[in-house]
């Protein structure tokens, strides 16, 4: 095979991989003008405006959390000395381990009427039901809350990130001009900060659109809950496709928000470091306010529920662990790691095939293969069961006409169909990590093997791969750990009579059986502790090299 034979074959399969796990959001957009009937016009005329009116509050409200969490933490961290602050520095990132449905289903058994909180009030003051108010822990603002305390790592991390790259000659010049803390901070750091913000934030905010989870156990009625509404309810692929693309629209206004806060950044940072930080001195009661800011974030976002998943686990612990619950362990644990597998030989075709060959058209591709990230698991399931659905419904007719045999379901309802939308929403993030490996790699070494007379598949075995062991790690991890997170996908695409441990805490939790759900959700909160410790370790060497 020629060289030019070898490019054109990984292209073919770059291009062949970005059509496959396009083809969900090409789905979707393709359903915007087929008629749904009056089905459409019944949404249109009772709850479209509430899901767009409460998806939007719901967005403001997050913003707003991750942006005071996210930011002042951050500045705090980087910025200022106080008792503590070494451990809140990678601390304060533990709440990425704690999906939003499991904190919602957590604060909901632990604030609810029944539940310790309240039971503990009318103890000490003797009030019965009805004498006194307490806030709804189960509404669009509860939602909110609890989205904003496990997404503000994401402000946290990117803010973080930026206050620690600024020139310190900006910051001596603030110092010099008699500037404290604050007053540096909103003109000088926030300002260069704000593209890296602006970043984070979308990030937040794409989750809080592809959450369903919380908004569906809290009675809000957003996007995602009316596409569920729509498919299961009304039964109208249509309807429920044209939901998905006006979120998919919601998500398109978010990136391209992004970009132009970007593009349109008036702030540069042109100085470069010589010294360590020059922290600012925080004693007496700023000192303990600062502990105060940065521990009430980790101890809602993840102590005080990962205290009472624990507290439930032990107290139902007895026949807990039966047979079944191993059994939904091995489903997550297999359905996970095949995910994660097959995403990572993806990645590396994507990957080094792009390195071999980086014109215009494969760069694309690449791009186009690694959109899923940004794209609900909602949109991504209703684009996968709608084609897999139609081919099986079309060779079942075939077969059946030709043949007098019925072929059944082959792709939809199957866990191929699964793991097919769990490729599409998660080869971003194997993508992401495999090209920041590579790119670590001098092109020397592909010289070099080339020079041995190693064609680029032996180049990739022999040389790439074995220097790629800790990216490939990484990539596997971030993905087995997201698939086992994933909850709508799941609920929509799962074969009959086949659970996962995100699908048996939702349903405990939709029986309002909630401490039943503790196994299943600490399990989960456990494997999401692997990335966020592989971070951690990141930022201990990150300040351990400011400090050197």
């Amino acid at each position: 095979m020629s060289t030019h034979e070898r490019r054109g074959f990984w292209s073919a399969s770059i291009v062949a991989i970005a059509l496959l796990t396009g083809l969900p959001v090409l789905v979707i957009v393709g359903f915007v003008l087929v008629p749904a009937g009056d089905v459409w016009q019944h949404l249109v005329d009772t709850v479209l405006a509430d899901y767009v009116i409460n998806t939007l509050l719901l967005m403001l409200g997050v913003a707003l959390g991750t942006l005071i969490g996210g930011v002042g933490t951050a500045w705090l961290t980087s910025m200022c000395r106080f008792p503590g602050r070494g451990l809140f520095e990678w601390a304060l990132i533990l709440p990425m381990a704690m999906p939003a449905y499991i904190i919602a289903y957590t604060y909901t058994g632990m604030l609810d009427f029944a539940g310790p909180v309240q039971s503990t009030l009318r103890d000490w003051t003797g009030w019965g039901f009805g004498d006194y108010w307490f806030p709804e822990i189960r509404s669009l603002e509860g939602a909110a809350l609890m989205l904003a305390l496990v997404l503000y790592p994401y402000v946290y991390l990117l803010s973080r990130a930026a206050f620690l790259g600024q020139s310190l000659c900006v910051l001596d010049v603030s110092r010099t001009l008699g500037n404290g803390p604050w007053r540096t901070f909103f003109s000088v750091a926030l300002p260069l900060a704000r593209p890296a913000i602006v970043a984070g934030l979308t990030l937040a905010l794409m989750e809080t659109l592809a959450d369903y989870g919380t908004v569906q156990y809290f009675g809000v009625q957003t996007f995602t809950t009316g596409i569920f509404r729509t498919w299961f309810g009304l039964n109208n692929a249509a309807a429920a496709a044209q939901l998905s693309a006006m979120l998919l629209g919601f998500v398109l206004v978010l990136i391209a928000l992004e970009r132009i806060s970007r593009s349109q950044a008036r702030y540069h940072d042109t100085g470069r470091r010589h010294q360590s930080i020059r922290r600012y001195h925080l004693t007496g009661w700023r000192a303990v306010a600062a502990i105060l800011f940065c521990a009430l974030p980790l101890m809602l976002g993840f102590l005080v529920p990962a205290g009472q998943l624990a507290i439930w686990a032990l107290t139902i612990a007895e026949g807990a662990y039966d047979a079944a619950f191993w059994r939904l362990v091995r489903n997550s644990l297999e359905l996970a790691a095949i995910a994660a597998l097959i995403a990572l030989l993806l990645a590396l075709v994507l990957g080094y095939g792009k390195r071999l060959h980086p014109t215009r058209a494969v760069t694309g591709a690449v791009k186009v293969a690694g959109l899923g990230y940004a794209v609900p698991g909602t949109v991504i399931a209703i684009g996968v069961i709608i084609p897999f659905a139609w081919f099986d419904n079309t060779l079942d007719a075939w077969m059946r006409r030709s043949f007098d045999v019925s072929t059944g379901l082959l792709l939809s309802g199957t866990l191929a169909a699964l793991i097919f939308a769990y490729l599409t929403r998660f080869l971003a993030v194997a993508l992401q990590t495999v090209e920041a490996g590579l790119g670590r790699i001098r092109p020397s070494m592909d010289e070099a093997g080339r020079a041995m007379g190693y064609r680029p598949g032996q180049v990739l075995r022999r040389i790439h791969i074995p220097m790629l062991r800790g990216s490939l790690l990484t990539a596997v991890l971030l993905v087995f750990v997201d698939v086992l997170k994933e909850l709508p996908a799941t609920l929509i695409l799962r074969p009959f009579n086949f659970n996962t441990l995100a699908v048996r805490a939702y349903e405990l939790a939709s029986d309002e059986r909630l401490a039943d759900t503790a196994p299943a959700a600490l399990t989960i909160v456990l494997a999401g502790l692997v990335p966020v410790i592989l971070l951690s370790r990141s930022i201990t060497k990150s300040r351990n090299a400011d400090t050197a």
